[in-house]
């Protein structure tokens, strides 16, 4: 297969700026073969590779090393003509929004070669293409950032979540006890403690720490004890409020757990942890 150069090929499309329109084994192709046939929809893969005309005025600029914030307007307007003549030749459609570029950039070469008007206030006047600077930096910005995010690591593109399914046995939580439901509990114990009570004078001297061991043993080998099986009215209020302190006690230290079915349910007590 021959390649013929840009000068030796007749009616073929003229180098762009030395733009390759594609490469055959690593070489660059300027021109279409003359023994080959191509579909013409084939160079919209090039033409399209652009994704509009600041796109496509960016790349210009950028591969000449042009300064961005002084263009001449001459050799890019020029460049940029002969890439859309490109394109309307192959898909007008495509080629609308573009010929909108070229003409605002024919206006701004134009508007460069008239004098500068003169500002109120002796100020000196706005550049024709500060306007054209501005939309292309903004661009460039918006691609650039797309492009960092482009790289950066996507879920279900990059990377998946691993997903374990574990099968758990739900085990019951019971509602908190409230504090005014242990302190009407309390209230109904000494109401039945002042109905048998008796009358005696006696001074004994009770142990918070003794009751606290006596309700630990009453509560092992039980899975539940009733609030109320802890308390014997028989033996005095003050033996009462002993034994309430060390179930606060016990609670407080974590030892004993009290539980509640439910709201306004009967109060359990049992063990916070299993004994050796």
């Amino acid at each position: 297969m021959t390649t013929a150069s840009p000068v030796d090929a007749p009616g073929m499309p003229v180098v762009v700026d030395q733009v390759a329109l594609a490469r055959l084994y690593g070489e660059p192709l300027f021109a279409l073969p003359t023994d080959l046939y191509i579909p013409p929809d084939a160079l919209e893969v090039f033409l399209e590779a652009f994704e509009g005309p600041l796109d496509l005025l960016l790349y210009l600029i950028r591969k000449q090393n042009f300064n961005i914030l002084d263009i001449p307007m001459a050799g890019v307007t020029r460049q940029y003509l002969a890439y859309v003549e490109e394109i309307r030749s192959r898909n007008l459609e495509l080629a609308a929004e573009y010929l909108l570029m070229a003409a605002m950039l024919i206006e701004i070469k134009s508007r460069m070669l008239l004098p500068p008007r003169k500002q109120e206030g002796g100020a000196e006047p706005e550049d024709p293409r500060a306007e054209l600077v501005r939309r292309l930096l903004e661009y460039e910005q918006m691609k650039l950032a797309a492009q960092r995010l482009s790289q950066m690591p996507q879920h279900g593109r990059d990377f998946l979540k691993a997903q374990v399914f574990i099968e758990q046995s739900l085990q019951p939580r019971f509602p908190a006890v409230q504090v005014r439901q242990l302190q009407q509990a309390w209230r109904d114990i000494l109401q039945r403690a002042q109905l048998v009570q008796h009358h005696k004078i006696t001074r004994a001297e009770l142990s918070v720490r003794e009751y606290m061991s006596r309700v630990l043993k009453t509560l092992q080998g039980r899975r539940f004890v009733a609030f109320e099986d802890l308390f014997e009215p028989g033996q005095g209020r003050s033996v009462l409020v002993v034994i309430f302190i060390a179930l606060l006690e016990l609670a407080k230290e974590a030892l004993i757990e009290i539980t509640q079915a439910e709201a306004f349910a009967p109060i359990y007590l049992r063990l916070a942890y299993t004994p050796v």
